[in-house]
């Protein structure tokens, strides 16, 4: 477990954020650049980020979903709807820089906000913006929600049961990708400003993101015009790579290779399996997996599967027990690697899974909930 850090030592110390943003991307990519040193300023509005509210669970009014995206954070609420809201965001702006935010097209420009406005005033300041689908073209400046962005971008046509229906990821995976592709595009401007000396606008898209998810399906598709399927736990491609039951608990075998799967074959007792020709290639495994997969399942009904798993990582076989989110967070790989960070007595969370030699991150700020 990682322990909390009073002062700065990470990559980015020196380097000051205004993050204006709420709910999740633009918020994601604040806590991002806070882990890593930079002292971020989160500015809500003044009725709070809505993500105070989503829950339960809450702890002292503030919502456990606001709680896991605003660390190393401090905060004030401005009403930039307002001239003095607007005036106090510019004062603060005067030694920042970078600016993060997410508000709908238009707005910031309306405040004389937007970047192009800005980069008069501060020519070395980085703009951010996270939005739905971009400012323009056939869906430019509609609001982004992450489930939405996932069935509009193919996310939820390649995620369910074969039969069954598209579901959403149980995860809002487009808006924390997008995060991370915000903190990534602000470090490659940080990066060309050095350089150049100039600040420049920044864009991450809740849909570009989804579409940049698609892989493998969008190169099967630009391949051969292969439309993606509902397969469920099993990857498209390559078997045996799939969730399969076994005496005690399921399992997550993941074989992507030919001598991957001597090795396993060779430790259930049939060594043959693997030579047989419809299992002997990758290819052959995938064009029939609906019988390896009834002979797997006949062959690990019997195994415990907490032990086999652990058999099989130890042969450089890809196997893992599936576990619930308590017990992937109480695992003690998860203590070794330093993942989880307590800050005071009232905060808790994952830690930052970037990890740096020399300025590794560091937790400083509980998030602010005043």
């Amino acid at each position: 477990m990682t322990t909390p850090t009073p002062t700065s030592t990470g990559a980015l110390a020196g380097i000051r954020v205004i993050d204006a943003s709420r709910i999740l991307g633009g918020p994601y990519c604040g806590q991002i650049l806070g882990d890593h040193g930079a002292e971020v300023l989160k500015v809500e509005p003044p009725q709070g980020d809505d993500t105070r509210a989503w829950g339960p669970p809450f702890r002292a009014g503030v919502a456990s979903y606001y709680m896991g995206l605003n660390r190393n954070k401090t905060g004030t609420r401005l009403d930039l709807a307002s001239e003095a809201g607007r005036d106090a965001l510019l004062a603060l702006l005067e030694g920042a820089d970078v600016l993060v935010e997410n508000f709908k097209t238009g707005t910031m420009e309306k405040w004389g906000l937007g970047y192009e406005q800005l980069s008069q005033r501060f020519p070395r300041l980085i703009h951010c913006r996270v939005s739905g689908f971009g400012a323009d073209g056939p869906l430019g400046g509609l609001a982004g929600y992450d489930a939405a962005v996932q069935a509009m971008t193919g996310i939820m046509s390649v995620n369910g049961e074969a039969g069954g229906n598209p579901l959403r990821v149980g995860l809002p995976v487009v808006d924390l990708v997008t995060g991370l592709n915000a903190a990534l595009g602000v470090l490659l401007a940080l990066q060309e400003r050095a350089r150049s000396g100039r600040g420049q606008f920044v864009e991450a898209s809740l849909y570009d993101c989804g579409l940049s998810l698609l892989h493998p399906h969008a190169a099967n598709w630009f391949m051969d015009g292969r439309e993606a399927q509902l397969t469920g736990n099993a990857h498209p491609n390559i078997y045996p790579y799939d969730a399969f039951p076994t005496g005690t608990e399921p399992i997550f075998l993941a074989v992507g290779n030919d001598r991957q799967f001597a090795l396993l074959c060779r430790h259930l007792g049939a060594p043959d399996v693997a030579e047989h020709p419809d299992y002997a290639s990758a290819g052959a495994r995938s064009v029939h997996r609906a019988e390896l997969r009834e002979w797997l399942i006949e062959c690990l009904a019997v195994l415990d599967g907490a032990q086999l798993a652990q058999d099989l990582m130890d042969l450089g076989v890809p196997c893992a027990p599936v576990l619930s989110v308590s017990a992937a967070l109480q695992h003690p790989h998860t203590a070794h690697r330093e993942m989880v960070v307590k800050i005071g007595d009232g905060y808790e969370g994952v830690a930052s899974p970037i990890k740096l030699s020399r300025t590794p991150a560091t937790y400083r700020l509980a998030p602010p909930t005043d």
